[in-house]
């Protein structure tokens, strides 16, 4: 191998090493047909993009309705799928994760792909690292759109191992209406504790929405309203 090619091989290499590790600017924009990974990460030109603000249920996660338990990563990763179709993608980088994805918000035309699918209930507001999609999230979950549908474990809490208990179609002298099958439960010391379908106290469990007590559709939902899990 002559000293020529070897020089030109190094600088080819150190080239893309370089393009590798620099971090894509703010703002720019990543073009193209895009190849969907799951509800909030999809690739670009060869670009891994990770949805900016939002989180959406991994691909294999499952979440519960009345009629039992389904596949809810691969309904949000569907869900994406049919928003882009065959268009083409145009996302707007903001940062860079540690992952070395590009971090951006997606359109395809004027539709904000994010937004869409905080809107539709098939991912939620990313609160720890946005703010963008709360309302997005609050029309979801008013009209019980999606996820917001039945029962869920929260994404973020899912990857930390959390997760709900398998259980059957309510039974009607239990089951809230809309399918909101979480307990929110005030203990006789003003304590507030929720009860999943499944847990030990969940079917002695009444509630007394006169005194406070109320349903919940999420466990996400219940601990933002200050209760907290049952631990048994």
């Amino acid at each position: 191998m002559s000293v020529r090619f070897t020089r030109s091989f190094l600088l080819v290499a150190l080239a893309a090493i370089v393009i590798a590790v620099v971090p894509i600017n703010a703002g720019a924009d990543v073009v193209g047909l895009a190849r969907i990974v799951d509800g909030d990460t999809l690739e670009v030109n060869r670009t891994k993009i990770r949805m900016h603000g939002i989180d959406a249920p991994e691909s294999k996660q499952s979440c519960q309705i009345n009629a039992g338990s389904y596949r809810c990563g691969e309904k949000s990763t569907a869900a994406l799928a049919e928003l882009i179709g065959t268009s083409t993608v145009r996302c707007e980088a903001k940062d860079q994760d540690r992952y070395g994805r590009v971090v951006a918000v997606c359109f395809v035309g004027q539709t904000n792909l994010n937004a869409s699918l905080v809107s539709q209930g098939w991912a939620l507001a990313y609160r720890r690292y946005s703010m963008d999609f709360i309302s997005q999230e609050a029309e979801a979950k008013n009209n019980k759109r999606g996820l917001w549908a039945g029962v869920f474990t929260a994404p973020w809490d899912w990857r930390k191992g959390k997760r709900l208990e398998v259980f059957q179609q309510p039974s009607a002298s239990f089951g809230a209406a809309d399918g909101c099958v979480i307990k929110g439960n005030v203990s006789s010391k003003g304590s507030k504790i929720f009860h999943v379908p499944g847990g030990r106290y969940y079917e002695q469990t009444r509630i007394d929405e006169g005194k406070g007590e109320r349903w919940f559709c999420s466990e996400a939902d219940a601990e933002g309203a200050g209760w907290r899990r049952s631990q048994q």
